[in-house]
């Protein structure tokens, strides 16, 4: 048992320094800053993810974001106390690592110019952004992998994600400045299948793995909060136009309010013990948030902000009671932290109502705002309905890469 706790200790160890070293190298080959008197490298390019042309890019809003990946995300997968602090100090690993890879990975498709990547605030929000989605994964994977395993797993995911994301915001000309698919759908189902792939039938439930009592319900409180304070900063911080980023703000905040209620409203008849638990308080925000990632700087007024969080909401909390035990029996998927509930589903359920209120998109309602937020409609490129088709299939595209890069990384 020693010889094999010290093989994983060294593993661990030679790991990180072979990964370090490298990005070392890879950072002093091709990686400069972005000159401030330039004009935006984006610019010069033909396929550029449209998180690169914030030139209205204010720092606080990158503090907004990475407080949230890192907090927000990160006590997600604290809540049980079998696994708190390990699970921090795994999620502050694969975070400190993914920035440092989704710079270069997503650097190379994004701003490599003349041999150089050129990197500025908004790189570290893209891959703040990228980190959100290994987070994700990392949830469903919780007490079955080791930091060593983890570090893998960032490594192919970041890769895959930056991919997915180039695939839809690039190629296809999707819209989703929040992440419903390219956060919170890839991340969950990327888990999903390496979580399938590494099934241990010894492997205790998910109610029994919940082992909640003080610690827990420290850290379900403290990321709760963050999810409120950051995440419509979170939402909005990709927002190009700052005249539409109070629609992003706003639609989240609503989209939370009625998440939280709708877990209200369902947890004291779904469980016996009647009473609601914070725990639960937070999958409900991280649902409300995740239904907003596509739709949220759309013209989704506020009572369609409502109504959309009270879906993912009660979603979510159908989702932990009835589907979690499907996923664990029927399909061997031990989904530790319910992210199929709180990322998944309402991911899917956003990227549909994004979808609806693209087609339904006017110039008479969004007035300058639809040439901002659909660029190639208005010049004639493609009409609104093609727009909105090219929504619907990032859909499939984003689940296909999703569950093959899921299963290769298993």
């Amino acid at each position: 048992m020693a010889e094999h706790t010290t093989a994983s200790r060294l593993q661990l160890s030679g790991l990180c320094f072979l990964l370090q070293i490298l990005t070392i190298i890879l950072f002093a080959v091709f990686v400069r800053y972005s000159p401030e008197s330039s004009p935006d490298l984006c610019s010069l390019q033909l396929n550029c993810s449209r998180r690169n042309q914030d030139s209205g890019f204010q720092h606080p809003r990158f503090r907004d974001v990475h407080l949230q990946a890192l907090l927000g995300f990160g006590f997600l997968v604290a809540f049980f106390s079998r696994y708190g602090p390990g699970s921090m100090a795994i999620s502050i690993l694969v975070m400190a690592f993914t920035i440092q890879w989704a710079v270069l990975i997503q650097g190379f498709l994004y701003s490599f110019l003349n041999g150089k990547i050129y990197v500025g605030a908004p790189s570290m929000v893209s891959a703040d952004f990228c980190a959100a989605a290994v987070l994700i994964s990392t949830g469903a994977l919780l007490g079955r992998a080791n930091p060593a395993q983890m570090l893998l797993l960032t490594l192919l995911g970041v890769t895959l994600f930056t991919l997915n994301e180039y695939t839809l915001l690039s190629l296809m000309g999707v819209s989703d400045s929040g992440g419903s698919l390219t956060v919170h759908t890839f991340g969950a189902y990327f888990g999903l299948m390496v979580s399938r792939i590494l099934h241990q039938p010894r492997m205790d439930k998910r109610k029994e793995q919940q082992d909640t009592g003080h610690q827990a319900d420290v850290f379900a409180v403290v990321g709760t909060i963050c999810l409120w304070i950051f995440w419509p900063s979170f939402t909005s911080a990709t927002v190009v136009r700052d005249n539409a980023e109070p629609w992003a703000v706003l639609n989240t905040y609503f989209s939370l309010a009625a998440s939280t209620l709708a877990t209200c409203v369902l947890s004291p008849v779904l469980y016996e013990e009647g009473t609601l638990q914070m725990v639960q308080i937070q999958d409900a925000a991280l649902a409300g948030a995740a239904v907003m990632g596509m739709a949220g700087e759309m013209l989704v007024t506020p009572f369609g902000a409502l109504i959309a969080g009270f879906l993912a909401g009660l979603i979510s909390s159908l989702g932990f009671r009835f589907l979690t035990p499907i996923l664990r029996s029927r399909l061997k998927i031990q989904d530790t932290c319910g992210v199929h509930n709180v990322h998944g589903l309402p991911g899917i359920l956003g990227a549909l109502l994004g979808t609806l209120l693209t087609a339904l998109a006017t110039a008479d309602a969004y007035g300058g705002r639809l040439e901002l937020m659909f660029p190639l409609v208005v010049p004639g490129s493609r009409t609104i309905t093609d727009q909105a088709l090219r929504q619907l299939c990032a859909l499939p595209v984003t689940l296909l890469l999703a569950t093959l890069g899921g299963c290769l990384t298993g």
